[in-house]
C-alpha cells in the first residue's frame, strides 16, 4: 500500500515538472526600434498636445456640445461599450472558473422490487446533498484562461477609447467642413449680388448707347456663372449637415455653426507632438493591439497546459434516508478525485497549440504594423499641417493681392483706360481667391484636426481627468 503511495506522488511531481516547462517561453516578442524622433522634426518634447483633453482642445462652445451628444447618442460607440460589459463578464466567468463549483441536489424517489417472485417490496429513498467539485489548476490552464478574458477585456476598452478618437476627429473636421461651406456660399452669394448690380449697370449703359451689347453679356455671363454655384453648394451643406448629425446618432435637422473659422495662423509652437517612446501610450489602438497580443500568448499557454491530465476533486456531504422520520440523523459522504487525460488523441492537442502559436504570431505582427502605422501617420499629418499652413499663408497673400487688384482695375475702367474684359478678369480672380483661402483656412484646422487624433488625444472622459 506505501509502495503504491509513492508511486502516485511520483506520477504527480513527474507532471507537474512536465507542465512547469511553460508553452510560451519560446515564442518570438515583438521587434519594435522605435526612433529617438518624429521624421520631420528637428527635437522632441516631454508635452504633447495629445495629452489636452478634447473639451480644452477645441474652444468653439457648438463644436464642444455636439461632441458631447455624439459620444452620447452615436450607435457604434455605444455598440462598442456594450461589448466591453459583454468581455467583462466572460472575464468574471473566467475568474470564478479558479473556484470549486458548489451545487445542491434534492430527491425523494419510490421504488418496488420483486425479486424472484418473494414479493413485493417497497423501496423509497430521500436525499440532500450538496455536492462540490473542484478542476485543480495543477498545469496553469486556468491561469492562463483567466489571462486571457482580461487582456480581451483590456483590449475591448482600449477599442472603444480608439473609436472615441476617430469619432471626435471625424465630427470635428465635418463641423470644419460645413463652416467653410457656409462661408464659402457666403462668399458665393455675395458674389452673385455684386455681379447683378454689374449685370444692371451694363444694362444701363448698353441701353444709353454708351458701351456695347458685349459688354452687357459678359456681365450676365458672370452672374449666370456664379448664381449657378447657389444650388450645388447648398446641396452639400444638407449632406454635410446630415453626415454630422449621423455621427450624431440623432435624424437629419438643420444644424448651424455659431462663428466662422478664424482667418489667423496657428501657431505651430504651441502644439508640440511629445517624445515618440510615450507614442504606444498614448494610442489607444497600439495599446488595443497590444492586448490582443497578450490575449494571444494566453491563449498559446492555455493550449499548451490543456496537453496534460486535468486533476478534479469532489466531495458531497448531505443527509440520505429510506424514511423522512430520521432523515437528519443519516448523515451522507461522498469524496473522490479523478486524473484524466487523452493518451493517444492522433495529434490534436499538439496540432491545437500549434495553431495557437500561430495565432500568436498574427498577433504581433499585426502590433508591429499597428506601432510602425502609428509613427507613419504622425509623420504624414505633421508634413500636411506644415504644407497646409504655407498654403494658406500664400493663398492670403494671393487674396490681398487680387483684391487690390480689382480695386485698380475698376478705377481705370472707370477712366477709360482699361478694358471691361480686365475687369471681369479681376474678378473671377478675387472670387476665386476668397474661396481658396476659405478653403485652405478649413484644410489647416482639419489637419491639427488630424495631428491630435494620430498622436492619440480624445479618448478622455471627464471622470478620467478628475
Amino acid at each position: 500500500m506505501k509502495q503504491r503511495l509513492h508511486i502516485v506522488i511520483f506520477t504527480i511531481v513527474c507532471m507537474a515538472l512536465l507542465g512547469a516547462c511553460s508553452g510560451v517561453k519560446n515564442l518570438t516578442q515583438p521587434q519594435l526600434d522605435i526612433p529617438e524622433r518624429f521624421s520631420g522634426t528637428a527635437e522632441t518634447d516631454s508635452a504633447c498636445m495629445a495629452d489636452v483633453a478634447w473639451w480644452e482642445f477645441y474652444s468653439d462652445t457648438t463644436l464642444c456640445r455636439i461632441l458631447d451628444r455624439t459620444l452620447e447618442n452615436n450607435r457604434n460607440l455605444l455598440k462598442s461599450e456594450a461589448r466591453i460589459e459583454e468581455l467583462r463578464q466572460f472575464y468574471g466567468v473566467k475568474k470564478a472558473a479558479l473556484l470549486p463549483e458548489i451545487g445542491v441536489n434534492i430527491y425523494a424517489n419510490h421504488e418496488t422490487n420483486d425479486y424472484s417472485g418473494s414479493g413485493t417490496k417497497n423501496d423509497p429513498e430521500y436525499g440532500l446533498k450538496l455536492p462540490i467539485s473542484w478542476e485543480i489548476n495543477l498545469w496553469g490552464s486556468q491561469i492562463w484562461s483567466r489571462k486571457e478574458g482580461k487582456a480581451l477585456y483590456l483590449a475591448a476598452e482600449e477599442e472603444y477609447r480608439a473609436l472615441q478618437v476617430s469619432l471626435i476627429a471625424q465630427v470635428a473636421e465635418t463641423y470644419f467642413r460645413l463652416m467653410a461651406l457656409e462661408n464659402e456660399l457666403m462668399i458665393v452669394k455675395r458674389t452673385v449680388e455684386t455681379r447683378e448690380e454689374s449685370m444692371r449697370m451694363a444694362q444701363i449703359r448698353f441701353e444709353g448707347g454708351i458701351t456695347s451689347e458685349t459688354v452687357y453679356r459678359q456681365a450676365m455671363v458672370e452672374y449666370s456663372s456664379a448664381a449657378a454655384l447657389v444650388p450645388a453648394l447648398e446641396e452639400k451643406l444638407t449632406a454635410t449637415r446630415n453626415s454630422l448629425t449621423l455621427l450624431m446618432g440623432e435624424y437629419p435637422r438643420d444644424i448651424l455653426p455659431t462663428g466662422k473659422l478664424p482667418q489667423t495662423f496657428l501657431e505651430p509652437e504651441k502644439f508640440p507632438l511629445g517624445a515618440p517612446s510615450t507614442l504606444l501610450q498614448r494610442r489607444p489602438d497600439v495599446r488595443a493591439a497590444e492586448q490582443r497580443l497578450a490575449a494571444a500568448m494566453a491563449n498559446a499557454g492555455m493550449t499548451y497546459a490543456d496537453r496534460f491530465p486535468t486533476l478534479k476533486l469532489g466531495f458531497t456531504p448531505g443527509f440520505e434516508n429510506d424514511e423522512l422520520k430520521d432523515f437528519f440523523k443519516s448523515p451522507f459522504t461522498y469524496a473522490i478525485g479523478s486524473v484524466v487525460g487523452s493518451v493517444f488523441d492522433f495529434g490534436r492537442k499538439k496540432r491545437k497549440y500549434k495553431a495557437s502559436v500561430a495565432a500568436y504570431e498574427q498577433a504581433r505582427l499585426a502590433y508591429e504594423q499597428t506601432v510602425i502605422q502609428a509613427f507613419t501617420e504622425v509623420s504624414t499629418a505633421v508634413s500636411t499641417y506644415q504644407h497646409m499652413q504655407e498654403s494658406c499663408r500664400l493663398k492670403m497673400d494671393l487674396r490681398d493681392a487680387t483684391a487690390k487688384y480689382i480695386q485698380l482695375a475698376q478705377l481705370q475702367y472707370r477712366a477709360g483706360t482699361l478694358n471691361y474684359i480686365d475687369v471681369l478678369d479681376a474678378q473671377r480672380r478675387y472670387f476665386s481667391a476668397q474661396i481658396e483661402v476659405s478653403n485652405a483656412v478649413r484644410d489647416e484646422y482639419i489637419a491639427l484636426v488630424n495631428i491630435y487624433k494620430v498622436l492619440g488625444g480624445g479618448w478622455q472622459t471627464p471622470a478620467t481627468t478628475e
